[in-house]
Formats: structure tokens, C-alpha cells, sequence
């Protein structure tokens, strides 16, 4: 196992995400009688019920943050810095953002979602320490 298996299964996860995304959306535009031209317009899909924002929401999130975790994947792979504690690391990352788009899209709890959010970005920066350190010393 590489530092570049868990970059491809949080994409699998976005991808996912994105499905769920259009499954709940698409169906929710239609009830509303929602022209998809109208999207264009800013706020225009507010009006769709909590149940079909919720993934569009975190889906977007889903390239936020996460951005940070595959450049930090790719550039330890490359530096070599793949040690098993930063795979583990790594997969922790993937996992608790699973979780926090089950807590957004399911569970629908802010506090739970910004301590996912939270330990997810100290994740990173452990990562990111860990691959300066490995710099430094070299």
C-alpha cells in the first residue's frame, strides 16, 4: 500500500458523493418545477429542501479542504515520505472525511461536522510537519 491509495479512495468517496449529489437533486429541481437554466442564477436552488442541499453542499466541500490532502499525498510520495505511520495518517484522513459527509448529508449536526472538520485539519498539519521534519533532517 502506498500514500497514494487513500488520494484514491477519497475520490472514489467524492465520486460517490456526487451521485448522492444528483440522486437527491435532480428529483427535488423536478418536484420544485425548477428549470436547470435557472441554477445559473445565484441562490436559485435555495429553495430545494434541506434533504437535496445537503449533498450538493458537502460535495463541494468534498473540493475544499481535501485539495490540501492531495497535494500533501502526492508531494510526500514523490519526497518519499511514506513511512507507515503516514499512510495510517493518511487513510485517518479519508476515513474522518467519510464521516463528516455522513454527518453533514445523514446526521445533519453542525458541531459534530466541525469536530470531523477539526481533527480532519490536525490530521494534515501532522502531515505536513512530518514531511518538513523529513526535509530538514535530510
Amino acid at each position: 500500500m502506498t500514500m497514494l491509495t487513500p488520494v484514491l479512495a477519497l475520490i472514489v468517496w467524492t465520486l460517490i458523493v456526487w451521485i448522492w449529489m444528483y440522486a437527491t437533486r435532480i428529483p427535488a429541481m423536478q418536484k420544485a418545477k425548477i428549470n436547470p437554466q435557472d441554477a445559473l442564477k445565484p441562490g436559485a436552488l435555495d429553495v430545494l429542501p434541506l434533504e437535496a442541499r445537503v449533498a450538493a453542499d458537502n460535495y463541494n466541500h468534498l473540493h475544499e479542504q481535501p485539495t490540501i490532502f492531495y497535494a500533501l499525498a502526492i508531494y510526500s510520495h514523490l519526497a518519499g515520505v511514506t513511512d507507515p505511520l503516514n499512510i495510517w495518517l493518511a487513510w485517518g484522513y479519508v476515513a474522518l472525511r467519510i464521516v463528516h459527509s455522513l454527518a453533514q448529508i445523514v446526521v445533519k449536526k453542525v458541531m459534530l461536522r466541525f469536530q470531523l472538520f477539526a481533527l480532519a485539519s490536525l490530521v494534515l498539519m501532522i502531515i505536513t510537519a512530518r514531511n518538513v521534519l523529513a526535509l530538514l533532517l535530510a
